[in-house]
């Protein structure tokens, strides 16, 4: 009974053989390819180091990162460069929007000062048009001034009334010279037209033909500018 219990069935020992012999098979495939894997590694670390030809595959390798490195260069490069065109052109329109504003305001600086200037004209005009208007209405007075004073007997000229009546003529006249109002030269000058306004003809002997050998009414400028012309007789 007890030798039977001992033995072990041929059948299970050749299965438990078999199993071990593909578990040691198993163990030397794995430290196989250990050693191979690390065969390769020392190989191309020797090859990149030493070896011409393993070299030239680093260098290719190396070369394909560095074109790849390059083309993300170029396609940055690119970028920037877009940018900066996109920035230099959004800065022409800003220079060219300044220049554009820039002449607007000198159009409109020069538009106001030939405004101001043609009103200062205008003002000047229209001041000397009022001032010739009241020298005319002050003339006829000044006419009828030197009329009266010349009017005056020589016996009554040192009276007092024709005394002040003298000095207020002369403060007229002097009031009219400050304002711009000259008297018209015409006795001895010859004729002009410009000036003179020539109502009679008249024989002399005193002074050449076509000069005024009389005044009638006098006549008067105002800044350089006719109020009235003066009325003469010319020698003919």
């Amino acid at each position: 009974m007890e030798d039977h219990k001992n033995e072990i069935p041929i059948a299970d020992a050749e299965e438990i053989e078999t199993m071990e012999e593909e578990t040691m098979e198993e163990e030397t495939n794995n430290e196989d390819s250990e050693a191979e894997n690390q065969q390769t590694a020392d190989t191309c670390d020797t090859d990149c180091g030493e070896d011409g030809e393993a070299e030239a595959d680093c260098g290719e390798e190396t070369s394909d990162a560095e074109e790849d490195a390059c083309a993300q260069t170029d396609q940055e490069s690119g970028t920037a460069r877009k940018g900066f065109f996109k920035k230099n052109k959004k800065k022409d329109k800003k220079d060219e929007k300044i220049e554009e504003l820039t002449d607007q305001v000198r159009r409109q600086m020069a538009e106001f000062d030939n405004f101001r200037k043609r009103t200062e004209k205008e003002k000047s005009q229209m001041y000397e048009v009022g001032a010739k208007s009241i020298i005319e209405k002050v003339l006829p007075v000044v006419d009828n001034f030197e009329r009266g004073l010349a009017a005056v007997p020589e016996e009554n000229k040192e009276d007092a009334f024709v005394d002040g009546m003298n000095k207020v003529y002369k403060q007229m006249m002097t009031m009219l010279e400050e304002a711009g109002v000259q008297p018209i030269e015409a006795i001895g000058k010859e004729f002009d037209p410009n000036l003179h306004n020539a109502v009679m003809q008249t024989e002399s002997e005193e002074y050449e033909s076509g000069t005024v050998a009389q005044e009638l009414q006098k006549g008067y400028t105002y800044r350089d500018s006719v109020v009235r012309h003066s009325m003469v007789a010319v020698v003919s």
